[in-house]
């Protein structure tokens, strides 16, 4: 089954008590981005995956909806 990216990072900032926010700042990217991909109107490139596994230590495959577990 695949997931929508849009679906993987709203249940990640919910399972991890975090905003949108606090999210953008932990990767450093405008909030403004964060709230495109949650509407589903952009994705992440690689350099945006690569921060986010990076900054919260969680496998890249896990964002990109190859995996549930992080």
């Amino acid at each position: 089954m695949k997931t929508e990216f849009s679906t993987i990072l709203e249940e990640f900032l919910s399972e991890n008590s975090l905003t949108q926010s606090e999210f953008a700042r932990r990767i450093d990217i405008k909030p403004s981005q964060v709230s495109e991909w949650m509407k589903g109107k952009a994705k992440p490139g690689y350099d945006y995956l690569k921060r986010m596994a990076l900054a919260f230590n969680v496998s890249a495959d896990y964002f990109l909806g190859i995996t549930e577990i992080y």
